[in-house]
């Protein structure tokens, strides 16, 4: 039995990881708010890129912490189609969870139906990615622990979906993505602590590449298109507030001029005032008459 270590690093793993999931679940939860706020194609395009962060955090958190992963006796590599199989697995599950959602007419069973695809699909592209390692020796696992690990990716799918469609707020968004990186790291480590290896004596050539050959530069990759793609979509504007505030072709209430009565009709740019004492609107104010009250109380617009 090979005794495993899933903290190589120390805590720099699991911080770097948790902060991968955490930017692709705030990417996600934004691209998500643009695509509800569209319609049509552009609707679809901001669903795809929220499906694409979300997957990509996703992953990227799971390839970041097996970085901590070394098992004593043996070297690990990885196999290379069946980690890019991984990555697309995530990619694909998230965006068909977040198509249920947006489109589903129900919007409790979208829910229910989105995160279960999900969770099953994120918990299926964490065992891809144990079935890339390659070692001197095999993978087993505990069938409870692992049952619990797609329990939790369920649940956490479930309420990203909930999120991505149900909150407005930048501060309640930036708390849903901390929780959110929170339940994929914790199902990656349940799922990791179902794991059981048993070595084999027999020493042959072991296929695959090391993790600094291919998995470092893809994960690196991933997370700057993580943080710069996050920087861009929080930094540009929605087209609410592109639209300034008013509707095209209406005036502000500041534009609006507004006629001087009084001393205040000399000060610069101040708008002329009506020499009937009419305002703005061809009323006068306060429902005076321009000839003064009548002094026998009459109504002189009778």
């Amino acid at each position: 039995m090979g005794t495993l270590n899933h903290f190589s690093f120390g805590w720099l793993t699991p911080v770097l990881s948790y902060a991968m999931a955490c930017a692709g679940a705030a990417l996600g939860l934004r691209c998500t708010l643009r695509g509800l706020a569209a319609t049509g194609a552009t609707r679809r395009n901001w669903l795809l890129t929220a499906a694409a962060a979300i997957g990509c955090g996703i992953w990227t958190m799971h390839f970041v912490a097996m970085f901590g992963f070394a098992v004593d006796g043996t070297e690990l590599r990885y196999s290379v189609p069946l980690t890019v199989v991984s990555l697309l697995v995530a990619v694909l599950v998230t965006g068909l969870g977040l198509t249920v959602v947006c489109y589903g007419r129900h919007r409790g069973l979208a829910l229910l139906g989105g995160g279960v695809t999900t969770g099953v699909g994120v918990a299926a592209m964490h065992y891809l990615g144990m079935a890339a390692v390659r070692m001197h020796g095999g993978l087993r696992y505990d069938a409870g622990t692992v049952a619990l690990s797609v329990l939790v990716a369920v649940g956490a799918a479930t309420a990203a979906l909930w999120a991505a469609v149900t909150i407005r707020n930048v501060y309640a968004a930036a708390a849903a993505s901390l929780g959110m990186g929170l339940a994929v790291s914790c199902m990656h480590y349940i799922g990791m602590a179902a794991v059981h290896v048993q070595l084999d004596p027999a020493r042959t050539d072991l296929d695959g590449v090391s993790p600094m050959e291919f998995v470092f530069p893809l994960a690196v990759g991933l997370g700057s298109f993580l943080f710069l793609a996050s920087a861009f979509v929080a930094l540009s504007p929605t087209a609410q507030e592109r639209a300034g505030g008013p509707a095209a072709g209406e005036l502000a209430v500041e534009e609006f001029p507004v006629p001087a009565v009084g001393p205040e009709a000399d000060l610069p740019g101040a708008a002329p005032a009506d020499p009937h004492g009419l305002d703005s609107y061809g009323q006068h104010p306060y429902g005076q008459h321009p000839y003064g009250p009548d002094p026998y109380g009459h109504d002189r617009a009778a």
